[in-house]
């Protein structure tokens, strides 16, 4: 099994001030509110100085995820039929889907899925698609 290799990026899209937390939290899968609560609390608990200068550091040195997602689509082919993958959360922390709203949006995708199949077997049960065959195959 091949693991995907992850960037620490700042996540600009999603951030406050610089993304930092956004793209801390993204990186270890958390939830961002849980990234935050940490570095404020961090900060107002006696920390202050050494989170400061970090997250500054953070922001200085990271490269945002824009520019690098920019990069990456620029080479890599993308497929029309790409769809969203559901990530369900098991624990507080973690980022994704609670399991209910996962299983609406996997029924919504089977539905969707099955009224493509009827009208597919519509389509082939058809007199029409047999007429066509027929004439196909002369």
């Amino acid at each position: 099994m091949t693991k995907l290799k992850r960037e620490l990026l700042r996540d600009d899209a999603n951030g406050k001030i610089a993304g930092v937390c956004a793209g801390i939290a993204d990186y270890f899968g958390w939830e961002l509110w849980l990234v935050r609560i940490i570095t404020i609390s961090a900060f107002f608990l006696g920390a202050g100085g050494l989170v400061l200068v970090l997250y500054i550091a953070a922001w200085v040195v990271l490269e945002k995820k824009s520019k690098a997602t920019f990069k990456t689509s620029t080479t890599a082919d993308l497929s029309p039929q790409t769809e969203k993958v559901v990530e369900v959360k098991t624990r507080l922390w973690q980022r994704g889907e609670a399991p209910k709203d996962a299983l609406q949006h996997l029924s919504s995708q089977f539905n969707g899925l099955e009224l493509r199949l009827r009208d597919m077997e519509r389509h082939v049960t058809s007199a029409k698609f047999q007429l066509n065959r027929e004439f196909n195959s002369l």
